[in-house]
C-alpha cells in the first residue's frame, strides 16, 4: 500500500506543465463548444477525442522540447530563427484572438457565477474573478501559482461524474467512440472545426514552451537537458494530453445524452447547458457542472494571460517570467492586467461571449497551421535542436495535425464567407 502511495506522490509530482496545459484547453469555451457538439449532434463528434489526443500530445511535445532544449519561449525562438515580419504576423493575430477567449471565459463564469447565486448580477461575478485572479497572478510566486493551477486541474474530475448521474446506452457510446460519423453538411463540419480550433489552440504552444523553461530554472541539473529530462516530459504531456482529451469526452457525452435526448438541440452558452441539465439530469449534475465551468476559468485565464504576456515581452525584448516579482518584471505582468481588463470590457461593449468565439475560432484556425508548420521546422533544425530533434513518429502525427488544421482553416473561411 505504502509503495502504491509512494509512486503516486512520486507521479503527481512528476506532472506539471503538461498537466496544466491539457486541463486549462478545457476552459469555459472550451466546454461551450463540446456542450454545443452533444446538444446538437448526440454522440456523433465522440470519436473526435479519440482524433485529437495524439494530434495534441505531438505537437505539444514539440513545443516542451524546444523550450526545454533552447532555454526559451518560442517567441524567443522564432524571434532568434525565423524574419522579423513571421514574429509580428504571429503577434498580430495571437493578441486579438487570446483577448477575446479571455472575455469569453470571464463571461462564461460570471453567467455561471448568477445561476448558483441568482440575487447577483453576472457583471458583479465577471469583475469579482477578474479582481481575484489579477491579485493571484501578480503577487504569488511561480511555484505557488503552478501548484494551485496543478490542484484546479482536479475539478475537472466533476464532468467524470456527470454522466453517470444519467441512464446510458453503453453499447451506442463504445460504437460512437471508434466508429467515426461524418455528416457533409454545413452545420456538422463547422462543428468539427470549432472542436478542431478548441483542442490544438496556438495560445498553447506558447505557453508549454514557456513553462517548461520556467519549469528548468527551479532545478537543479536544467543545464543538461537529457533522455530522462525529455522522457519525464513526454509522460507529462502525454497525461495533460490524454486528461484533456478524457474530459472533452465526457461533456460531449453529457450533452449528447441528457440534452439531446432530452429535446434540447441548441446550446449557445455554457450557462445554457448547465440549466438545461437541471431539470433533465437533476440538480446534482447541474450543481457539479456548473462548479467545472469556475474551476476551469479559474486554471485557463492565467495560462491565457500568461502566454499573451510571454509572446509580447519576449518579441520585444522586456523582463519576462511568473517567477519575478512585479517591481523586476513590470511590464510582463501590466500586459497580464491589460489582457484581463481588456477581455472583461468585452461583456460592455456589446461584443457577446458566442461572437467572441466565433472570431476567436477564425483567428486561432488561421494562425494554427503556420504555427504548426513552423514548430515542425524547428523541432527537425538540428541547429537549434541538436540531438533532440523530431522522431519519426512526431513527424507524421504533426504533419498530419498541420494537414488537418489546414483543411480546418479553409472549411472555416469557406462557411464563414459564404452563410
Amino acid at each position: 500500500m505504502m509503495n502504491i502511495k509512494s509512486k503516486l506522490k512520486r507521479f503527481w509530482k512528476l506532472l506539471g506543465p503538461g498537466l496544466i496545459t491539457g486541463a486549462s484547453d478545457d476552459d469555459p469555451s472550451g466546454i461551450a463548444t463540446y456542450s454545443q457538439a452533444g446538444a446538437g449532434f448526440g454522440l456523433s463528434t465522440l470519436w473526435t477525442a479519440l482524433i485529437a489526443f495524439p494530434l495534441m500530445a505531438s505537437i505539444q511535445q514539440m513545443c516542451a522540447r524546444i523550450g526545454l532544449v533552447t532555454e526559451q519561449g518560442l517567441t524567443g525562438t522564432l524571434k532568434k530563427n525565423y524574419p522579423k515580419p513571421v514574429l509580428y504576423l504571429m503577434l498580430l493575430f495571437s493578441f486579438p484572438a487570446i483577448v477575446m477567449n479571455i472575455g469569453a471565459d470571464i463571461a462564461g463564469m460570471g453567467a455561471v457565477g448568477n445561476l448558483l447565486f441568482p440575487k447577483i448580477e453576472a457583471t458583479y461575478f465577471s469583475v469579482v474573478f477578474t479582481v481575484i485572479l489579477l491579485i493571484l497572478i501578480i503577487y504569488l510566486p511561480y511555484q505557488r501559482i503552478a501548484a494551485i493551477l496543478k490542484y484546479l486541474c482536479l475539478v475537472l474530475l466533476v464532468y467524470l461524474i456527470v454522466p453517470f448521474l444519467y441512464h446510458q446506452d453503453w453499447l451506442l457510446i463504445l460504437k460512437s467512440t471508434f466508429v467515426p460519423t461524418i455528416h457533409f453538411d454545413k452545420e456538422f463540419m463547422g462543428i468539427l472545426v470549432g472542436i478542431l480550433g478548441t483542442t490544438i489552440s496556438p495560445y498553447l504552444f506558447f505557453w508549454q514552451a514557456s513553462m517548461e523553461v520556467e519549469e528548468m530554472k527551479h532545478k537543479k541539473n536544467h543545464l543538461m537537458v537529457n533522455k530522462k529530462i525529455i522522457n519525464e516530459m513526454k509522460q507529462d504531456v502525454d497525461f495533460g494530453m490524454s486528461f484533456s482529451g478524457l474530459v472533452m469526452f465526457f461533456i460531449i457525452l453529457t450533452t449528447g445524452t441528457v440534452l439531446y435526448q432530452g429535446g434540447v438541440r441548441q446550446i449557445d452558452t455554457v450557462e445554457q447547458a448547465a440549466q438545461a441539465l437541471k431539470p433533465l439530469a437533476g440538480n446534482l449534475a447541474y450543481l457539479l457542472f456548473a462548479i467545472g465551468v469556475i474551476g476551469t476559468g479559474l486554471l485557463a485565464i492565467p495560462v491565457l494571460s500568461g502566454s499573451l504576456s510571454y509572446i509580447i515581452t519576449e518579441t520585444f525584448g522586456w523582463e519576462q517570467g511568473l517567477d519575478k516579482k512585479f517591481h523586476e518584471a513590470k511590464a510582463f505582468y501590466i500586459v497580464i492586467a491589460i489582457s484581463l481588463v481588456l477581455g472583461l470590457s468585452l461583456n460592455y461593449i456589446g461584443i457577446s461571449p458566442i461572437k467572441a468565439l466565433i472570431y476567436t475560432a477564425i483567428l486561432y484556425g488561421i494562425t494554427a497551421p503556420v504555427l504548426i508548420a513552423i514548430i515542425l521546422h524547428v523541432s527537425n533544425n538540428k541547429a537549434v535542436m541538436g540531438r533532440f530533434t523530431n522522431s519519426r513518429t512526431s513527424n507524421i502525427l504533426g504533419f498530419l495535425a498541420l494537414i488537418i488544421m489546414s483543411l480546418a482553416a479553409a472549411v472555416l473561411l469557406y462557411l464563414q464567407f459564404t452563410t
